[in-house]
């Protein structure tokens, strides 16, 4: 059965008249003619009554009719589906996100970009690295925002913006008023922290490492509002990154002059993956935006 004989079908039902069903089709009445036989000689029963070159559907041409319109009107709708995915005005982008970027990075770049594209959709998915970036090996998302994958060969990787990490205090901590600290000065403190398989907590760690000291760690968290929250209730201090919405009442932000405390965030994808029309304005779009600016 093919997908031509059921239109042939259709229009012949619609019209009850070879002739001008034929004619509507662009093909001569003859091979209409035999499309149809080999669709009742397939379905093994006669779609029509025929009178000269008049038709009516019978019993079981009206029972055929209801499922081929329906089957018509799906794959139709899958095929405009499939149209508005790669018109490059119309398509859709898949992007995944770690948690920090939720607040500044992604809805400053969705808001600029849809300036120009506003009827291109987005499907967000927003998880730690490790997972967005499996997310984006196995095809489920076209780009992702995130520190630099080290292990993912097969992922290409571009840096975006440096992100400052800062350490926060509870409101009557010493160090609240400061500016600036040392992160070596607070070698004695309780530290909330970052679970080490998380990118954000293999950073910290670095930091710390690099200051000279092991924290004295009191609980390890995986997201950043979980962290704050605690130092607020007076349970230790900890690094978090920048984030320019970010206000919790009962702590207090402190950068700090020392070691260098930021980490590079950039953003994801597979190398040679067919990407839509859509997909590929968005990915120019932020590489001009970073990159190129």
């Amino acid at each position: 059965m093919e997908w031509t004989q059921l239109q042939y079908f259709q229009t012949v039902a619609q019209l009850q008249h070879f002739t001008n069903a034929a004619e509507v089709l662009s093909i001569s009445q003859p091979a209409l003619s035999r499309s149809i036989a080999r669709l009742e000689e397939e379905l093994g029963v006669p779609l029509f009554e025929r009178q000269g070159r008049t038709v009516s559907l019978n019993t079981y041409g009206g029972i055929f009719l209801n499922r081929v319109n329906r089957a018509i009107q799906e794959i139709t709708i899958g095929q405009q589906e499939i149209q508005d995915l790669v018109d490059p005005l119309k398509g859709s982008v898949s992007l995944g996100f770690i948690h920090s970027q939720g607040s500044n990075l992604v809805p400053d770049l969705l808001g600029l970009f849809r300036k120009s594209f506003p009827d291109i959709r987005f499907m967000l998915s927003q998880n730690v690295t490790n997972q967005i970036l499996d997310q984006l090996e196995a095809g489920e998302i076209d780009f992702c925002f995130c520190s630099q994958p080290f292990s993912r060969e097969n992922i290409h990787w571009i840096q975006l913006l440096t992100e400052e990490i800062i350490l926060i205090v509870p409101k009557e901590h010493p160090h609240a008023k400061r500016s600036t600290v040392n992160l070596k000065e607070l070698s004695e403190e309780p530290f909330i922290t970052f679970k080490t398989e998380l990118s954000l907590g293999e950073t910290i760690y670095r930091i710390f490492k690099e200051a000279g000291f092991s924290p004295k760690v009191t609980f390890e968290g995986e997201e950043v509002g979980t962290v704050a929250g605690l130092v607020a209730a007076k349970l230790g201090i900890a690094l978090i990154p920048k984030i320019r919405t970010f206000e919790m009442m009962g702590i207090s932000q402190v950068h700090v002059s020392e070691p260098k405390c930021q980490r590079i965030i950039g953003m994801a994808w597979v190398e040679g993956r067919y990407i839509s029309p859509a997909a590929k304005h968005f990915k120019e779009f932020v590489l001009e935006h970073f990159v190129n600016a």
